[in-house]
């Protein structure tokens, strides 16, 4: 049985009832996240991200297929919103694929094949004869494990709707890459390449009946809240020039 590790995730195991897991002290997070420079988004959280991120599509086979990103940071390894040894900055949405952390749902492979159901999963390092029980001694499960349970399922299927969005948006032709170039006021201009927007000209193109598929379907707000978001990558820039007031390098990045 092979399993593949969620981006950011080291090595997952499938969980069972005698683990005990360590879990994250309220608002601290492990050092993972702070060399993340982009964060998966789920389809409901898309319009509570737009207000503190630039929400992107990101593809790996030229357009073909696409998942929504939250941008964090503009450089490699770089997570504004993150310092070292704290938590995430609570002044702002703190995105569902932290919150979930060491757990995680995934699909495994046995021979080769894939298979259809998901299951859960703990970070291996997650893992400790002095962690948390999730299980009582009858095997039932702890209002904690509980909890979470209900909310690594419900943010799965969320991203599989996210999935589901992306796959129309693609079909429909409205994808387009796009770069971020700056100039910070001190340093070298940064330039951050290999995301994609949605063009705004091409939705005005569409017929009529494909405009209300999306608009009930839920997809049309959440286009335009990715377009509005978009704005953010000023804020992004606010942000690391207060925290890396004398940078003088150039930055070329690739998300």
């Amino acid at each position: 049985m092979d399993i593949t590790p969620p981006y950011g995730y080291q090595e997952v195991v499938p969980l069972t009832k005698e683990h005990r897991v360590v879990l994250p002290a309220d608002g601290k997070l492990p050092p993972v996240f702070q060399g993340m420079m982009v964060i998966p988004m789920s389809y409901t959280e898309i319009s509570l991200a737009c207000h503190d991120y630039p929400v992107v599509f990101v593809s790996s086979d030229q357009g073909k297929t696409a998942v929504a990103m939250a941008v964090v940071g503009l450089e490699q390894q770089q997570n504004l919103f993150m310092s070292p040894g704290a938590g995430w900055d609570r002044s702002v949405y703190v995105p569902a694929y932290v919150r979930r952390y060491p757990f995680c749902m995934t699909r495994v492979n046995v021979s080769g094949a894939e298979q259809p159901e998901r299951i859960a999963c703990v970070e291996k390092r997650a893992l400790s004869a002095t962690g948390d029980a999730l299980y009582d001694d009858k095997g039932e499960p702890l209002p904690v494990w509980e909890n979470l349970r209900k909310f690594l399922f419900e943010f799965e299927a969320d991203l599989s709707r996210t999935e589901a969005m992306c796959k129309i948006i693609i079909e429909l032709g409205l994808l387009e890459p796009f770069n971020m170039q700056a100039k910070p006021n001190e340093g070298e201009p940064l330039t951050l390449s290999g995301m994609y927007r949605v063009n705004e000209q091409k939705i005005n193109q569409l017929s009529a009946d494909k405009l209300k598929e999306l608009v009930q379907n839920g997809v049309l707000p959440r286009i335009y809240a990715h377009l509005m978001s978009l704005s953010n990558f000023a804020r992004l820039m606010t942000r690391r020039a207060n925290q890396q007031p004398k940078v003088a390098r150039k930055s070329d990045a690739k998300v």
